[in-house]
């Protein structure tokens, strides 16, 4: 099933579903049920053509999802950038910005650099 240009899962509960969508997690899918008044137990292609239409209106009006949700956390990100706070520099320079460590353990931001040396001998060739 495609809703608001994301594909739900058609095997799995709507609750879980839902979370397809970037910006809806579990708690915010249950609630959506609940004021759509939807079984939060039936699975995606179990529902009504009435039902989908509930959920879709509500997720349109009510919660900031995929693109526009997107739009809003780069605006932030490039505003803080703007100003030079701390947190736009560590953004800047790629690193950590929530008070991670660095010595070790920032691999992902970072990329996977590996300055430590070697051991200095050469791997002998096989012949």
């Amino acid at each position: 099933m495609r809703l608001l240009g994301v594909n739900l899962p058609d095997q799995k509960k709507i609750v879980f579903a839902l979370t397809h969508f970037y910006g809806i997690g579990l708690s915010l899918a249950e609630k959506i049920l609940k004021e759509t008044n939807v079984d939060s137990s039936k699975k995606t292609k179990e529902l009504t053509p009435e039902e989908i239409n509930r959920i879709k209106e509500y997720i349109e009006k009510n919660c900031k999802v995929e693109g526009e949700l997107r739009q809003i956390v780069r605006s932030n990100i490039e505003r803080l950038k703007n100003i030079s706070c701390y947190r736009g520099i560590r953004h800047i320079k790629r690193l950590p910005v929530r008070g991670q460590r660095t010595k070790t353990n920032s691999r992902t931001v970072r990329g996977n650099v590996r300055k430590t040396a070697g051991s200095g001998k050469r791997k002998v060739e096989l012949k």
